[in-house]
C-alpha cells in the first residue's frame, strides 16, 4: 500500500493537515489555483503560504439535490481561515438549519475519498464543527 495522495495540490497531509496557498508578494491576495498574475494588483510574483486550519462558516448553502452516487444532501459552505476565503463542505453535521448557522466556528479535517486497485487511498478535505 503506498502514501495517501490528496485530492488537491493544496492539501498538504504530511503532519497536521493543512492547506497551502499562493500569496501575491505585493499585495497579499491568495489563491489556491496557479497564477501568472494576481487579479487583485497585476503583479507576478508569489509565495505559498500556509492556511490556518481553523476558521469561521461565512456562507453555506443545504444542497439537496446533486450528480449521480453524491449522497445528498450535504452543506457547501465558505469558511473564512484567518483570512483567507476557503470553499468546502461542512462534515460531521446534520445537513440543516437547525445545526448549521453562519459564524460557527469550524476546523479543518480529512475526508478519506476512496482507494484505487493498488491500495492507494485518495483523501480530500472538509470543515468541521471546532468543539
Amino acid at each position: 500500500m503506498s502514501d495517501p495522495v490528496p485530492l488537491v495540490d493544496y492539501l498538504v497531509l504530511t503532519g497536521q493537515p493543512h492547506l497551502t496557498a499562493h500569496e501575491c508578494t505585493a499585495c497579499g491576495a491568495r489563491y489556491f489555483d496557479r497564477r501568472n498574475a494576481c487579479a487583485a494588483c497585476e503583479a507576478d510574483t508569489f509565495q505559498t503560504v500556509d492556511v490556518p486550519t481553523e476558521g469561521e462558516l461565512r456562507a453555506f448553502t443545504i444542497v439537496s439535490y446533486a450528480a449521480p452516487g453524491i449522497p445528498v444532501p450535504f452543506v457547501a459552505g465558505v469558511v473564512d481561515c484567518g483570512g483567507t476565503s476557503v470553499r468546502a463542505n461542512v462534515v460531521n453535521v446534520p445537513a440543516d438549519p437547525e445545526h448549521v448557522r453562519v459564524g460557527m466556528k469550524l476546523r479543518l479535517t480529512t475526508v478519506p475519498l476512496g482507494t484505487d486497485a493498488a491500495g492507494t487511498e485518495a483523501v480530500g478535505f472538509g470543515f468541521e464543527p471546532a468543539g
